[in-house]
């Protein structure tokens, strides 16, 4: 009789250019893809600073670099700034709906319009539904969609995981003629409220790098925690 294997092996992936720090070269450590990830083992995974891409799980494991950072909000110490409430202020008229995860043509042509507009010519910015499909719509975790609209109108779109004592976000994308609102910060603080409704603990907000402007603003969030590798401590940054 054979022993069930209990933990998936790891694999490093081939290495590439940072997309964040053009001088800096990349790599992950990569969940074995055939291993079933249950939600219990993803709750062990993203509290040791793993993500998700659809199903494929992973954590940054680069030569050289140790500068990305998984975070995390306590959303019960969490306090609005003075910004921050002007934006919430600013979105009185946006309500928000709960829903499945599935492909819908009024979502995929809303990420189309952000991918064009923030990754012009990358590997985000790609037309093909499958690969939206991978990365947004598969799931073998607990996964639903926040939507805010302005009256029947999608302004944005959040895919988001329940995990241990916490929500997760896997990716917001929303319109960039409405950028005047704050959309981005505003889905952050309704996952915040959302995450508080459910009496969680927690709002991960995935990688967060000090020295990259495209992710400063999840630093605007007090106070926030990131996961160190080395040490296997949460610690909140300054």
């Amino acid at each position: 009789m054979t022993r069930q294997q209990t933990a998936p092996d790891l694999y490093k992936s081939t290495q590439h250019r940072c997309p964040y720090l053009g001088d800096q070269t990349a790599a992950n450590l990569l969940v074995d893809p055939r291993f079933d990830v249950t939600p219990a083992l993803y709750d062990s995974l993203i509290s040791h600073g793993f993500r998700r891409n659809g199903t494929l799980y992973y954590r940054p494991h680069c030569p050289g670099c140790s500068q990305c950072r998984s975070v995390r909000i306590p959303v019960n110490h969490f306090e609005p700034s003075r910004s921050q409430q002007r934006t919430l202020k600013r979105n009185k008229d946006i309500s928000l709906e709960l829903g499945a995860p599935r492909f819908s043509e009024e979502h995929f042509s809303l990420y189309r319009r952000y991918q064009s507009n923030r990754h012009t010519g990358d590997s985000m910015d790609d037309p093909d539904p499958a690969k939206y499909r991978q990365f947004l719509i598969n799931s073998n975790i607990d996964t639903f969609t926040v939507e805010l609209r302005i009256g029947r109108r999608l302004l944005a779109v959040s895919v988001m995981d329940h995990v241990a004592n916490g929500l997760s976000a896997v990716y917001t994308f929303f319109d960039p003629d409405e950028s005047y609102r704050g959309p981005g910060t505003l889905m952050i603080l309704k996952q915040i409220e959302l995450a508080r409704r459910i009496e969680y603990d927690w709002l991960y907000l995935g990688y967060w790098i000090k020295d990259c402007q495209k992710m400063a603003y999840k630093n605007q969030f007090h106070p926030l925690q990131a996961f160190c590798p080395e040490t296997g401590i949460w610690t909140t940054v300054d």
